[in-house]
């Protein structure tokens, strides 16, 4: 893709310096209108789903503002995202900051929107729960695979009697809806304490993959990937990050943090080893500034959405070659 063809490329810290300018995802242009955007990167500011510690919906401020230290090319893969995709940040979603209901729907239009355009979106929570409104955005048509970094699995059933939206019942609620295909679905790390025995029967019963932390560190990073890549298989695939997944040593600044999680470079590992698969989006969740003044779980996440990004847009070169 020439320069003509892609002018949606991040500027350059030689034009101008990385601490300087607005900030934008990546650097990238910031636009309103999706036609011609292979992959927006969005801010979905809300944390209404949240159970206990809140802060998430200062997730994608300061994501973006960490963004600016990301670069263009891939140091292992040598992907080079701008130069096989034109990549923008779209923007936040307008969300409802005191009603659920209406967040979710803002949601799911704000994605449908720029799904109808034809747009693999790259998301920043946020909470857990926007992966819901997104995949009914997204997989209205056929049903999803998934790749899902976590603590947790996120297919609970309600929480206090009532409250079935909340950001540990999101991926039940699309299974539920036929957006969410459990048998192409591979949860990894998960791990903590539970309410009750059975809290996660219900998702192995579906035909979800779990791999718990214990369970990804006896089989090694490279088993992981290859169960990841078997699971999911050659459907369309959407990769769901939730920062907690990694040890909160290196991510304290979430909202529910389980001790014992896996590193940064072994998540950039697993990351990087789902190049090739069929991916259409993802999401980087449960960034929550306000318990990390350092801002270094925000560099995380901003770390780990490049890291989606040059797999997404291989995949999307690679469709289009095709």
């Amino acid at each position: 893709m020439t320069e003509a063809e892609n002018p949606f490329k991040p500027i350059s810290g030689n034009v101008m310096p990385r601490f300087s300018g607005i900030a934008t995802f990546m650097r990238l242009p910031h636009v309103t209108e999706p036609a011609g955007i292979d992959i927006g990167l969005t801010g979905v500011p809300w944390d209404g789903g949240t159970t206990n510690r809140a802060g998430a919906r200062h997730g994608p401020r300061q994501i973006r503002d960490m963004s600016t230290l990301m670069r263009n090319v891939h140091h292992v893969s040598r992907i080079k995202p701008y130069d096989i995709c034109r990549c923008a940040d779209l923007g936040d979603v307008p969300v409802n900051p005191i009603d659920l209901e209406d967040s979710l729907a803002r949601i799911e239009r704000f994605f449908a929107r720029l799904h109808g355009a034809g747009v693999a979106p790259l998301s920043a929570g946020g909470d857990h729960l926007i992966s819901l409104p997104i995949m009914r955005a997204i997989a209205r048509d056929r049903p999803v695979g998934m790749v899902h970094f976590d603590a947790h699995t996120d297919t609970w059933d309600r929480y206090f009697g009532d409250h079935i939206y909340t950001h540990g019942t999101p991926f039940r609620r699309a299974i539920e809806e036929g957006l969410l295909d459990p048998k192409r679905t591979v949860q990894i790390g998960i791990r903590g304490a539970l309410y009750s025995d059975g809290d996660n029967d219900w998702g192995v019963a579906q035909g979800i993959r779990i791999i718990d932390i214990d369970e990804m560190y006896r089989m090694g990073i490279p088993a992981v990937i290859a169960e990841a890549r078997r699971v999911v298989g050659d459907g369309p695939t959407y990769v769901s990050f939730d920062v907690d997944g990694l040890d909160p040593v290196y991510a304290p600044g979430t909202g529910t943090p389980e001790i014992g999680g896996f590193t940064t470079y072994e998540a950039q590992q697993m990351l990087r080893g789902l190049q090739g698969l069929n991916l259409i989006g993802g999401d980087v969740v449960e960034v929550a500034p306000p318990f990390d003044p350092s801002g270094n779980t925000a560099m995380v996440g901003a770390t780990m959405m490049f890291e989606i990004l040059c797999v997404l847009a291989d995949a999307i070169a690679a469709r289009r070659g095709a």
